[in-house]
């Protein structure tokens, strides 16, 4: 069993119903744990609305070539439309870290090459893994952040 991380965000649509449906099929019945959920400005330039994010802990036998089909199903799911990079989407799913791997190709690098410049990445993930991500870490991240509860409270 290995512990995968991803990072998932919303800013379409029921946001709460894409990162349940998210965390849902990306998990797939494997003992997991989940952040809790904050709302985050978007980046790369793109006027749109506020992000819903969270980070999710599986704990897997999954290779992380399943884990990314994992979340492009569940961005299908959602009704993900890839239309504008860093635009606006239903969900996004991405992997952040997969203990044990490093990799750099066309479809997957690992750890995700901007996580740790992400406050909206970094401060759930560090909610469930402090000994990962450092309070430093965060600190040189970017991006404004606020809690707005967990996935069970929100609608």
């Amino acid at each position: 069993m290995t512990r995968a991380y991803l990072s998932l965000g919303s800013n379409l649509g029921d946001r709460g119903a894409h990162l349940r449906l998210g965390v849902e099929m990306s998990a797939r019945g494997e003992p997991h744990r989940v952040s809790r959920v904050y709302r985050s400005e978007p980046v790369g330039g793109v006027a749109q609305e506020d992000f819903w994010n969270l980070v999710l802990e599986v704990t897997t036998t999954a290779t992380p070539e399943a884990l990314l089909a994992r979340a492009r199903d569940a961005e299908d799911a959602a009704g993900r439309v890839r239309e504008v990079r860093w635009g606006p989407r239903t969900l996004d799913v991405d992997i952040v870290w997969v203990e044990g791997v490093t990799r750099d190709d066309e479809e997957l690098t690992l750890p995700h090459p901007r996580a740790f410049e992400r406050r909206f990445v970094l401060v759930p993930w560090r909610e469930l893994r402090d000994d990962l991500v450092s309070e430093e870490d965060v600190a040189r991240a970017g991006g404004g952040l606020s809690v707005l509860g967990t996935l069970e409270t929100l609608h």
